[in-house]
């Protein structure tokens, strides 16, 4: 499922996009924030499937080896561990699967062959398949280890996975390890037991697409009203070299601060805080952590942060 913290960070693209394209048609920019959310849950599915289409690719030099003039012999009895994984077909016919990745028109990975060739090659070099094709051991779970071992260690610092990813969606830009994070919490609720796949649900909660419009119309109402009041405390700073983004993520933080009266003045600043470490500026959440400080006082003081329930001050 899509953390908040990701469907925070959403927003504040989507803000970035919205603001510096000068646009007042806040509903479009709206439906592109919901479609950039709809996106990364497709790249779960897509995530999912990659393990099944590297299976394949290795089944297929396996019989293209066995079919030559002068075969070895091992060209004719090939380890077929890997392509006969259990936890890897059980994603291959998985119900739930098939019918995400039809109507969402989620396409195969075969038509990248390359890429299937680069990560099979590393993948078959690596310790950790090299130590799992020499057991002995036939398990679901040596299986399922396997394909968490191999999410967890490949995908993400491929480059050329990085550039499939790019030509395929335009919002798929730092998704991936979100992706990934939700295909090994997947694995690990896999039982031997269980017919199919127990898929993550896109959200959490059901608030939590609402969460993210909300934030991002009140937002985008009062940005101009934020800016002015983020001002009040960056008197030592030249306002002109302050990072735009840095102006973007506290505007967006005091939002969630005054108009979300369930979460916690200190869950939102730890959030805001750990986006900017990654999305601005080296400097940027030393900086943002003291002007929202400061900032939050004067609301308190004024009566405009008010939340229900205990502690969530």
């Amino acid at each position: 499922m899509l953390s908040r913290r990701l469907l925070r960070l959403k927003v504040i693209k989507s803000l970035y996009a919205h603001i510096k394209s000068e646009s007042d048609n806040i509903r479009a920019s709206e439906k592109n924030l919901v479609l950039s959310i709809d996106k990364t849950y497709e790249l779960y599915f897509r995530m999912l499937l990659l393990a099944v289409d590297i299976a394949r690719y290795a089944e297929e030099r396996q019989e293209i080896a066995g079919r030559k003039k002068l075969p070895t012999y091992e060209d004719l009895n090939p380890n077929r561990k890997f392509v006969e994984n259990v936890a890897i077909a059980r994603i291959a016919n998985s119900e739930a699967i098939r019918k995400y990745t039809e109507s969402h028109s989620v396409g195969s990975w075969t038509q990248y062959p390359e890429l299937l060739k680069n990560i099979y090659a590393k993948l078959s070099a690596s310790d950790y398949f090299k130590k799992y094709m020499a057991s002995p051991e036939r398990s679901f779970r040596e299986d399922v280890q396997l394909l968490t071992d191999f999410y967890t260690k490949e995908p993400e610092n491929n480059e050329a996975l990085e550039e499939v990813l790019e030509d395929l969606s335009i919002y798929w830009s730092d998704d991936l390890g979100f992706a990934l994070t939700m295909v090994v919490r997947t694995l690990q609720n896999m039982r031997e037991s269980h017919s199919d796949v127990k898929l993550l649900p896109e959200f959490k909660s059901p608030d939590d697409l609402e969460f993210a419009k909300t934030l991002f119309q009140k937002t985008a109402v009062q940005f101009e009203r934020n800016c002015k009041f983020i001002d009040r405390f960056t008197s030592n700073w030249d306002v002109e070299r302050i990072a735009f983004m840095d102006i973007l993520i506290m505007a967006t933080a005091l939002t969630e601060i005054t108009e979300y009266p369930s979460i916690p003045v200190k869950v939102s600043l730890d959030e805001y805080i750990e986006i900017s470490k990654f999305y601005s500026t080296p400097n940027s959440s030393y900086f943002i952590n003291g002007v929202l400080d400061k900032a939050v006082e004067a609301l308190k003081a004024d009566g405009k942060i008010v939340k229900t329930g205990r502690g969530l001050l």
